[in-house]
């Protein structure tokens, strides 16, 4: 009997891990640590209806300083290239600063993922400076260039700030200089897979320069995830299943090599070490042979271990694929 054989046989093979058997010839491991993903912390001052981890001003969660300082241990341990910060709001944490800082310090390639419509509020107007200082990474949310969709998604009046924040960035050389990447993320409205990239970066370009004068960097089209908000939503539509129906047939091989989770590792507010965020976002902590706190991280071990799927997994390899980083195929 063959491995793959054996493997499908096997029944710690969920769905998605046979799909992933037949496509690859095994179950779906680790490549590499280039990039720590952090999550410091899940307060924030929107409280969108597609997050994922359904954060909101009410959440009070955050990482602890010394487990921060582990966060940049394990990322010079495992000799990543980028530090990721997600949330929540990232930029609400009180260390927040201090983080980047230290991680720019020790030539990692900060990247923050932000809401845009925070670096208005007061106590945060400096962040802009900050990062242009730092030469932080900063990819932001921007679900459509239309107001009606993005405060029908997120909340009314964020359209308005988004553009607002973009406009200052944008006075400060984002997405306009090469060493100050400002990407915008698209996500579907509804249980629905996004346009191919290209041409809603296109038409983001146009649309956004003809209305408002703005520029940035690249665009990022990710499927919304059957987790969290987004999924009680869908369900309260009896929109759930149908939903993973269209990721399920949608699976695309060519995503495989690309997964984010090949080449990461996710550490949550608490230190527990997870494949990505959406798996956080679940309580689905890495394999169990490395399960830990970054206290304990091994990047020899994280870096080829089996990663822990599930049905979700279906919206990172549907059509395009989807990623942190965008489309994969």
């Amino acid at each position: 009997m063959t491995y793959l054989a054996r493997e499908m046989r096997s029944a710690a093979l969920n769905d998605f891990d046979r799909r992933v058997a037949e496509a690859d010839g095994g179950p779906l491991h680790g490549l590499s640590i280039d990039t720590v993903q952090a999550n410091i912390g899940l307060r924030c001052n929107l409280a969108c209806r597609h997050c994922h981890v359904e954060s909101s001003p009410g959440r009070a969660e955050e990482m602890d300083w010394p487990t921060m300082r582990l966060v940049l241990a394990a990322a010079r341990e495992a000799g990543a290239r980028t530090l990721d910060l997600t949330g929540g709001a990232p930029e609400m944490h009180p260390r927040f600063r201090a983080f980047i800082a230290a991680a720019a310090a020790q030539g990692l390639e900060v990247m923050v993922r932000t809401n845009l419509t925070i670096l208005l509020e007061p106590g945060y107007e400096d962040l802009p400076e900050l990062f242009r200082e730092l030469k932080v990474h900063l990819v932001a949310s921007l679900p459509c260039y239309l107001e009606k969709n993005v405060d029908g998604q997120r909340g009314k009046g964020v359209f308005d700030d988004s553009i607002a924040t973009i406009v200052i960035l944008n006075g400060l050389g984002y997405g306009v200089q090469p060493d100050l990447p400002l990407d915008l993320v698209y996500n579907p409205l509804g249980p629905h897979l996004p346009p191919p990239q290209e041409a809603l970066e296109a038409a983001y370009r146009r649309e956004l320069a003809a209305r408002y004068g703005i520029r940035f960097t690249r665009l990022v089209a990710i499927a919304n995830m059957p987790v969290g908000r987004f999924l009680l939503d869908l369900a309260r539509q009896g929109k759930a299943e149908q939903y993973m129906e269209v990721l399920r047939n949608a699976f695309n091989p060519a995503t495989i090599d690309g997964l984010m989770c090949r080449r990461q590792v996710n550490v949550g507010w608490d230190g527990t070490l997870y494949d990505c965020d959406f798996n956080y976002a679940l309580g689905l902590p890495t394999s169990t042979r490395v399960r830990g706190h970054v206290r304990d991280f091994r990047p020899g071990e994280l870096a080829a271990r089996r990663i822990a799927t599930g049905s979700h997994c279906f919206g990172c390899t549907a059509g395009q694929g989807s990623s942190c980083g965008g489309a994969l195929a």
